[in-house]
């Protein structure tokens, strides 16, 4: 079983910058391929980066690619989503995720944090 807790979202003006973490319980942090997802209101659940379970390899949906950054620290058992140059459409719940598969798809997913609000303001 792995708990996983959100923290750093917020608002912020467009253009701005904030960084989300992911604290996880368990001492298997790293075998679990890490995600971020978000939801807007009225939208499906959707990808936004990951990251393998060294750390090595990353992804991230288009939307986002040059201005997130996905990172962990398997020391502390952490993950973490640096977000630059923010826009009102990033505006969303903020959801961390574990899993064994990994990648794009929610599916792949086995635990999911609670989520976190992000509000970005034109």
């Amino acid at each position: 079983q792995v708990q996983l807790v959100e923290s750093g979202g917020g608002a912020v003006q467009a253009g701005g910058s904030l960084r989300l973490s992911c604290a996880a319980s368990g001492r298997t942090f790293r075998s679990f391929a890490m995600g971020w997802f978000r939801q807007a209101p009225g939208k499906e659940r959707e990808f936004v980066a990951a990251i393998s379970g060294g750390g090595s390899n990353t992804y991230y949906a288009d939307s986002v690619k040059g201005r997130f950054t996905i990172s962990r620290d398997n020391a502390k058992n952490t993950v973490s989503l640096q977000m630059n140059s923010l826009k009102p459409e990033d505006t969303a719940v903020y959801y961390c995720a574990a899993g064994v598969l990994g990648g794009t798809a929610d599916h792949a997913y086995d635990y999911w944090g609670q989520g976190t609000q992000v509000t970005v303001s034109s």
